[in-house]
């Protein structure tokens, strides 16, 4: 192999002597995050009565480190090897055989799940205790298919023809964190209003307690959420609503009854307007009596792109979308509102790229843990992110986020009990880095 220095052509000779080497150098800053959130103490607590014995891995030592494999891009159990053979950065990790017969303990206790949900809850009360809370916070509920190539337990041919597993997921939009999961077989619906309450329950029980009193909850969801039972649910739990609704043929006359003037500009995400898109509201013109008291069907049409194929539900070269939701305000910043939840496909893409792809186990209820897991794992990055990061990193996804810093490699030296990480002075993102380094020493430690 030959590379270019200075213009000049060289001859590439790889030799094993080197010294103090180690990549992914960065995913140790992800190690910090789960020490000084508290999230390692939580995990090893909740966990403590799974132990069969005093001597041997710490259950939730073992769990975070799971974590932070799949923060740091793996998707199996065998890829803590790029953990464990690295045992002077992150100190000593469980085989891959040791961290599989954790996840068994965690999946054959009937509270398992629930004890990792709770670890999960008092790190982000510690966060939101560093970070702030926010005011208001939407929830948004979205399911999405997760192929199988195997017979694995609970998978099940889906509706789009594939095999595999359709998991329900809440996330919070304002934080980016994942809130909620349930693993579900693949031909489970995504309409199904049993396992979207069961998931916006466990995705509210997340909130911290401190704060739940004074957050303006929004549940937001597709036309799939558009469903009695959810919606009542909300309205007796006293969050709002802003699901998708269904184009049918009493909505399609009253579109065709507007005229140009009764739609306005739809807006942008920062408020100015959109140079496609409008917005009017149809609420006067339908029966909603079956619907929450105070319901309101706002509707958006757009000209479709150049290419789009249109379909039936289309008129004069428009397409047409409908949210049903119980808030008040102008139709143009509710249309907006709902709109931003596009941002949960962001975060389904992004963690099927931290694990979520791969369910690797035959039984059921270790890939319930496993998608515990992957949770865990994105609100790691989620947490470095809004503690240590700024700038274009604070906004970067997870791929970018482990080429520019991750996945860095450095020299490890020791001196008078001091370990020195020193990386290549070029790297365009060294220095951020070392600043992330020095944010983290920072941070106060977890109290207790």
């Amino acid at each position: 192999m030959k590379v270019q220095h200075n213009g000049r052509d060289f001859k590439v000779v790889a030799r094993p002597d080197g010294e103090g080497l180690v990549s992914h150098a960065g995913s140790a800053v992800l190690v910090g995050v789960a020490e000084k959130t508290g999230l390692r103490r939580a995990l090893s607590q909740e966990l403590e009565g799974l132990k069969a014995r005093r001597s041997g891995h710490d259950l939730g030592r073992v769990v975070s480190d799971l974590a932070v494999m799949l923060a740091d891009g793996g998707d199996c159990l065998a890829d803590l090897g790029a953990l464990g053979d690295q045992a002077a950065l992150f100190g000593p990790v469980c085989s891959d055989a040791t961290a599989f017969r954790v996840i068994d303990r965690i999946a054959s206790d009937p509270d398992g799940l629930d004890r990792l949900r709770a670890a999960h809850a008092r790190a982000r009360a510690r966060v939101w205790e560093l970070t702030g809370a926010p005011e208001l916070l939407d929830v948004d509920l979205d399911a999405t298919l997760i192929g199988s190539h195997s017979e694995k337990e609970g998978a099940a041919g889906n509706f789009k023809g594939g095999y595999g597993f359709h998991p329900m997921l809440a996330y919070a939009d304002q934080t980016g964190e994942a809130l909620a999961g349930e693993l579900r077989p693949g031909n489970a619906g995504a309409n199904t209003a049993a396992d979207q309450i069961t998931v916006a329950e466990h995705a509210i029980s997340q909130i911290p307690e401190e704060h739940i009193e004074g957050i303006r909850l929004l549940l937001r969801a597709d036309s799939a959420g558009a469903s009695h039972e959810l919606l009542d649910w909300c309205r007796e739990a006293q969050i709002r609503f802003s699901v998708g609704y269904e184009l049918n043929e009493e909505v399609r006359t009253q579109i065709l009854k507007l005229a140009d003037e009764d739609w306005v500009s739809a807006v942008e995400q920062d408020g100015t307007p959109r140079t496609n898109g409008q917005v009017t509201e149809i609420t006067a013109a339908l029966d909603l009596t079956d619907w929450p008291e105070a319901s309101r069907v706002i509707v958006r049409r757009e000209r479709a792109h150049p290419g789009a194929q249109l379909t039936f539900t289309d008129h004069d070269g428009h397409r047409f979308q409908a949210i049903l939701t119980d808030q008040a305000g102008e139709p143009a910043e509710l249309e907006r509102r709902h709109r931003a939840r596009a941002h949960v496909e962001d975060h389904i893409r992004n963690d099927k790229d931290t694990g979520m792809r791969n369910l690797p186990f035959k039984e059921f209820e270790h890939n319930r843990i496993w998608l515990a897991i992957v949770q865990i794992a994105h609100d790691l990055i989620i947490w470095m992110k809004r503690l240590l990061l700024t700038g274009k990193l604070a906004r970067s996804e997870p791929k970018r986020l482990r080429y520019r810093i991750l996945h860095v490699a450095g020299r490890l030296t020791f001196h008078a009990r001091t370990a020195t990480l020193r990386l290549q002075a070029g790297w365009p993102w060294a220095t951020q880095l070392i600043s992330v380094f020095g944010r983290l020493a920072a941070l106060p430690a977890p109290p207790g």
